[in-house]
């Protein structure tokens, strides 16, 4: 079990023993980053961290023995972005080629390509169309990507090309007050 802790700075991995968590491995990161939500690639050995904070993408590769190394950190918001962001989700496409994140303050999901070595290339920022966006998800055919705006109470659908990672607007202001979480549910 992985624990990304944002107080402490902390991605914790801890292993079931006896009806017990036994903490194997303590990877910490950067003093006031914040790490927020983690996602594996595909491969098991790679994974993303989003930052709150530091408004960052922490690549990461694990030894799957509950170890962590760094391997590269590249920021989610545009250099001259001077105003208040918090990281929010963040979400892999299921051929492990791009890596979207979340961005609420600048509004925006940033999509990233996947290089060979598993770090990451920004290839663009999409407008959520709305205020704070708080969540957003695949749909499960990975086509779609819906985003929700908290602070705005809208949510947004984007048209997702499967081969360059873009989003496309295809639906904006669909009232949805305060969502902080979108799921697909499977039959």
């Amino acid at each position: 079990m992985i624990v990304v802790d944002l107080g402490s700075d902390e991605i914790t991995t801890y292993q079931p023993d006896n009806g017990e968590l036994k903490k194997v491995a303590v990877f910490n990161t950067k003093p006031g980053s914040g790490p927020r939500h983690i996602a594996f690639h595909p491969n098991g050995e790679y994974a993303y961290v989003m930052t709150e904070i530091s408004n960052e993408v922490i690549v990461l590769r694990y030894n799957g023995n509950g170890l962590f190394e760094e391997v590269d950190t590249i920021s989610t918001i545009p250099a001259d972005f001077t105003e208040n962001n918090q990281g929010s989700a963040i979400h892999l496409s299921s051929d492990g080629k791009f890596v979207y994140v979340g961005n609420r303050g600048h509004n925006s999901i940033a999509i990233f390509k996947v290089k060979n070595d598993f770090t990451l290339e920004l290839v663009e920022w999409t407008h959520t169309e709305g205020d704070w966006p708080r969540d957003f998800v695949l749909d499960p055919t990975e086509k779609f990507v819906v985003a929700s705006n908290q602070n705005s109470g809208t949510l947004a659908l984007f048209e997702r090309d499967q081969e360059n990672g873009t989003l496309q607007l295809v639906q904006k202001d669909v009232e949805a007050p305060e969502a902080v979480c979108v799921k697909f549910l499977h039959q």
